[in-house]
């Protein structure tokens, strides 16, 4: 016990510094980042904590757990990006002490260490602890949901399936209020397939079926019949129609591939999605080791394969995936480590190829920043904004490409000790996949957000204290949250007829992108341009 609670309290705080460092360094990203973060800032601005707002109207595309989660971080830190992520950030925390605690549960502690290795050390799964987006809460609600679900049914002793049932239902709940009644169609369908696999055996009786529905609808609910309530019924309705939307249509631009998720998930999850293919394959009797295994792989398929259906694709629709896939991993790996798995010559291969994607990525790109006038003079680069975003400066240079060697010089490391060493093998790897991500998390980063926005947001900065109107003529919340937007008395102020060719009372300063200047001259004609920087370009009407 005592050196469960050393590991324990080691995992928690190289979480702490692995994931709260740094989060607070770049500006919030454009759409997401700064969409949820200005939710919370209008939730303290109006002190409404129960509605949603964006543009300070009814936003009614995500519930408000997240939001409250931030509001919070914001009441603590100050309405800045470090209180935006800080949630996301405390997510990790837990996620890394609760994967070792449950894996401690179901095999032994090295499993549990694995799988918290596997889940940390992995390239989209790290990023995601230092962002300000919702799906890491959400994702970890529905997770624990499954583990507990499937230890309630398999559990014998009565006390034991009504707390499991409890835990399922409560946080299958939270999880819909933290993005939506997506979270019930995703339980719903592994919960389903698990049903026919197990020979139509639910494993619960009535009282506890009851028990988790009226669980779920009480903790999920209870926002949606507040807003009811409250007389916000047009908000439910537009939310449900916004979710069947996501599903039939393109929502703003996000298509892709049928294989899209396939794609993102073998090169974003390395080196885990390398091992979890191995994974697969289930050594032992069944018990409830046996159920879980099978839950995760059902899991992992039922997301990859609906979000693929999805006609929106955006990367971390299909993220749930990062717990069944860092499981079989995990398990991969401690069957490896105890020789009753060979690590395979695919295996090292296939790990060779993916990890080398990353790191010629960034080994080339101070090389490409270097050179970049090449590739524009040659007509190789033509897009116009991408041409001027390029002009930002991002500071790299010849020793930023140092850290795309981390991870060839983890995978020799992997490939020697492959022989003899298996657990060596696997936590060179992993190790090294760790230092890559927090070393271009660091330096990395920094320029890519100076490539793709700064120019735009220091704008809006440098206007915010003015008594002005900001106004982008591309989708952006950042004037809304970094233009320090206030409660408007008239809302006319989000109007760009008005504010293009009304009775303005201030002047009006707007940004538009290089690429669609013609455009915007040709449909509001009374603005003129004051200056153009990194494939921005700003404009400003002054009042009569």
């Amino acid at each position: 016990m005592k050196t469960d609670l050393k590991y324990q309290f080691f995992l928690v705080l190289v979480s702490a510094l692995l994931f709260i460092p740094f989060i607070g360094q770049v500006n919030l990203f454009d759409w997401d980042e700064i969409n949820f973060a200005e939710s919370a800032r209008e939730m303290i601005e109006t002190g409404d904590y129960l509605t949603v707002r964006i543009f300070y109207e009814p936003f009614w595309e995500k519930p408000p757990l997240f939001i409250w989660l931030q509001v919070l971080s914001m009441k603590l830190f100050g309405i800045n990006e470090f209180a935006a992520r800080f949630p996301n950030a405390v997510c990790g925390i837990a996620t890394i002490f609760l994967l070792f605690n449950i894996g401690r549960k179901l095999i032994d502690r090295r499993f549990g260490l694995l799988w918290a290795v596997s889940f940390g050390c992995s390239l989209l799964p790290f990023f995601y602890f230092k962002s300000g987006i919702i799906d890491p809460w959400f994702n970890l609600f529905i997770f624990l949901s499954l583990f507990a679900w499937v230890y309630a049914i398999e559990s014998r002793l009565g006390k034991l399936k009504f707390l499991y049932t409890l835990l399922s239902a409560t946080s299958l709940g939270l999880a819909v209020l933290t993005k939506g009644p997506v979270s019930v169609l995703v339980f719903g369908l592994v919960i389903f397939i698990m049903f026919l696999l197990n020979g139509f055996r639910i494993g619960l009786n009535w009282k506890y079926i009851l028990l988790f529905i009226f669980t779920l609808a009480f903790t999920g609910g209870f926002w949606f019949i507040l807003q009811i309530i409250d007389g916000n019924a047009d908000v439910i309705r537009e939310f449900i129609v916004y979710q069947i939307r996501l599903f039939r249509t393109k929502d703003a631009g996000h298509g892709g591939f049928p294989l899209y998720h396939f794609i993102i998930l073998l090169f974003g999850v390395f080196p885990a999605s390398v091992f979890a293919i191995q994974g697969h394959k289930y050594s032992g009797q069944r018990d409830i080791r046996k159920v879980f295994h099978i839950a995760m792989i059902v899991l992992l398929w039922t997301v990859l394969l609906l979000f693929s259906l999805v006609k929106t694709k955006i990367v971390h629709y299909s993220s749930l995936t990062y717990f069944p896939i860092t499981y079989l991993a995990a398990y991969s790996g401690y069957m490896i480590s105890k020789g009753k798995f060979r690590f395979r010559l695919w295996q090292k291969i296939l790990m060779v190829v993916i990890g080398s994607v990353p790191a010629l990525a960034i080994m080339l790109m101070p090389v490409f920043i270097a050179h970049k006038q090449f590739f524009i003079e040659n007509g190789i680069i033509t897009h116009s904004f991408t041409i001027g975003n390029l002009q930002a400066d991002p500071g790299w240079n010849w020793r930023h490409s140092i850290i795309g060697l981390v991870l060839p010089a983890g995978l020799i490391l992997t490939l020697v000790f492959s022989r003899k060493q298996k657990l060596a093998a696997i936590l060179a790897i992993n190790i090294a996949s760790l230092v890559f991500i927090y070393l271009s998390m660091a330096f990395i980063i920094p320029g890519a957000e100076k490539i793709s926005q700064r120019a735009s947001i220091e704008f809006i900065k440098e206007k915010a204290n003015q008594q002005v109107y900001i106004k982008s003529f591309y989708k952006s919340y950042a004037t809304l949250f970094y233009g320090q937007q206030k409660l408007p008395a008239d809302p006319n102020v989000f109007n760009t007829r008005w504010l293009t060719s009304g009775n303005i009372d201030k002047d009006v300063y707007f940004i538009a992108r290089i690429d669609k200047l013609q455009e915007v001259l040709s449909n509001y004609p009374n603005v003129s341009v004051l200056y153009q920087k990194n494939g921005y370009v700003f404009l400003v009407r002054y009042a009569n």
